[in-house]
């Protein structure tokens, strides 16, 4: 059951039961009076229990008097100008109640603790990191689907794949030898300047050899020498390993998406990472 995403006139959104939200993805800011009524009413025909809007700061005003608070921030994310807010609103009081506070707030203080850790080994001699063509993508939505049991985006799907990789999303992939092992995706936005890092995979038997940190550096370098000027992610809070890589990697934590995103088979919350890009 995958989510459905749409255009609104220049507005993007995702929604459906597979994470039981709208997600607007990319608010047009003169849309914005029209979409708040747009997306209450397709929250109540759908059933759906919240709304989570990635909105230009200069919007927020509009969305808390329609009751939206903010979850996260992240500055500088339109070129540099203006910072993106991220305002959630609840239709459902059980679907804001963080039961699991506790275990996330220990995740997250533990990947912070590790932040001026030494950040890397050298990639063992047996890997080799590129980005991935069109000829990998059997490959690369099979090791998705060995991965997770369920994903918020239809990365099992190679008509996807294709796609994206065709329009904004740069994929890179961990080889040991000809095997595909781990790999990651950029999904670009020349427009703002900035890229979010996602969709990182590594096989089980892979991991521990610090994988998903090499393919984090290896777009990082990539981003910068495109020109762009910001990154971004949204990691699992549950995840130790991926905000430890975060964390280590310089990021800087944003805010926290209660009982957000469905993920191998449960809604879970999602930490905010972002971080500024700067040669030198």
């Amino acid at each position: 059951m995958i989510d459905i995403i749409e255009s609104y006139g220049d507005s993007l959104l995702q929604h459906g039961k597979n994470s039981n939200r709208i997600y607007l993805m990319k608010c047009a800011v003169a849309e914005a009076p029209q979409l708040i009524p747009q997306m209450n009413q397709l929250a109540f025909e759908r059933n759906y229990s919240k709304i989570i809007a990635k909105i230009p700061e200069s919007l927020k005003p509009i969305f808390t008097a329609a009751g939206y608070h903010q979850e996260a921030t992240i500055p500088g994310f339109y070129q540099g100008r203006e910072s993106c807010q991220l305002l959630a609103k609840y239709f459902c009081p059980n679907r804001k109640n963080l039961a699991n506070g506790r275990e996330l707030k220990n995740i997250l203080d533990q990947a912070i603790a590790k932040k001026n850790t030494p950040t890397i080994h050298p990639l063992p001699q047996e890997f080799t990191i590129r980005r991935l063509r069109e000829a990998d993508i059997p490959t690369l939505a099979q090791l998705y689907h060995s991965v997770f049991k369920s994903y918020p985006f239809p990365i099992f799907d190679a008509t996807y794949l294709r796609e994206t990789m065709i329009d904004h999303v740069i994929y890179y992939g961990v080889f040991d030898q000809d095997l595909l092992v781990a790999v990651s995706s950029s999904e670009t936005d020349p427009d703002n300047g900035n890229s979010e890092m996602t969709d990182f995979a590594v096989l089980p038997a892979y991991r521990g050899h610090q994988l998903a940190l090499h393919l984090l550096k290896e777009m990082e370098i990539d981003m910068l020498d495109n020109g762009y000027h910001l990154l971004y992610t949204i990691a699992r809070a549950a995840s130790a390993a991926m905000n430890t890589t975060f964390a280590r990697a310089h990021y800087h934590y944003g805010g926290t998406l209660i009982n957000n995103t469905q993920i191998s088979g449960s809604i879970e919350s999602m930490n905010i990472w972002y971080k500024k890009l700067t040669r030198g």
